[in-house]
């Protein structure tokens, strides 16, 4: 469909419509030439300025170090190409383990680093070898984004949820759950299943608009809890959305976080935090200590 044909299918102008493809918040909508193609059964997404500005807490932080340190790295841009390669397959292969740790894959380090190197590990499942093979994938697929200035939008989440569970459960791959969930171990509940949709549209609209004034690391933050609030996905919401906070981080300049699977307790603390309170404070705080020991990871190998 035209943006013509939706704006009157809608009853919103086409204008609006076509600001609405421009930032990515019709899943579907492809630009050719000039013109948007829609298709005909797109979801109208929720009116951002229908949204109330939530009553976060915690939000105000002193990031000035974190931001020195950035400086330096800045500086030594761009990276060589061995140092650059270094980095990335150290990322990889660290952040796969500890993500796909804290969901209770048991592939150690060194297996996880030699399954992403094709080789099969005995005594471990098909699935726990996917896992590591499919968010690497899921890695690679956000440093394109980045790479090629993507907005962050339902689609492109959608897309990087598809790829962390490919062919664990193709049935679910990047769409939102019909079900209603519990986490286990959590105060919160996440919402109804049929609220997902609408929820995921005012979180991106929210993202877009009343995050903006906000530090790269608050919205980072915010991404990631916010998003788990909702669990849009049956499975793999955790993994996601370890990508989206490190996509807001990288998308910035600063260098993507690790949150080890040691530190899964706390973690876990300070998210159901957020989710139960509306206090982030807990949470940024982890997010900025982590940031902090990269830059200075980083820094050490600039020396």
């Amino acid at each position: 469909m035209s943006s013509k044909e939706v704006s009157e299918k809608w009853g919103i102008s086409d204008r609006r419509i076509r600001v609405l493809c421009s930032e990515g918040r019709i899943e579907g909508a492809m630009k050719t030439g000039r013109n948007w193609s829609i298709p005909a059964d797109a979801v109208k997404p929720a009116d951002a300025r229908e949204i109330s500005k939530k009553n976060y807490i915690g939000l105000d932080f002193d990031f000035s170090y974190i931001d020195l340190l950035k400086e330096s790295i800045d500086e030594n841009r761009p990276f060589t190409k061995g140092l650059g390669n270094s980095l990335k397959e150290k990322l990889i292969v660290e952040w796969t383990y500890n993500s796909n740790a804290i969901e209770g894959n048991t592939l150690t380090l060194s297996e996880t680093k030699v399954v992403l190197e094709g080789i099969t590990v005995g005594g471990k499942s098909m699935r726990e070898h996917l896992e590591a093979i499919n968010h690497r994938e899921a890695i690679l697929f956000v440093e394109d984004l980045i790479a090629n200035k993507e907005p962050l939008s339902e689609w492109n989440i959608k897309n990087i949820h598809a790829l962390i569970i490919k062919e664990i459960d193709n049935t679910n791959a990047g769409k939102y759950r019909t079900e209603n969930v519990v986490i286990s171990g959590a105060r919160h509940m996440p919402p109804k299943h049929y609220e997902v949709g609408d929820l995921m549209q005012k979180l991106i609209a929210e993202y877009q608009k009343e995050w903006k004034e906000f530090h790269p690391i608050v919205r980072a933050t915010l991404i990631h809890g916010e998003f788990v609030k909702i669990h849009p996905f049956i499975d793999g919401n955790g993994r996601t959305s370890r990508l989206l906070l490190n996509f807001e981080l990288m998308k910035n300049g600063y260098p993507p976080i690790i949150i080890k699977n040691e530190d899964r307790a706390r973690y876990y603390d300070v998210l159901d935090m957020a989710h139960t309170t509306m206090n982030y404070e807990p949470f940024i705080k982890l997010v900025s200590e982590l940031v902090i020991e990269s830059e200075i990871l980083w820094l050490s190998l600039l020396d």
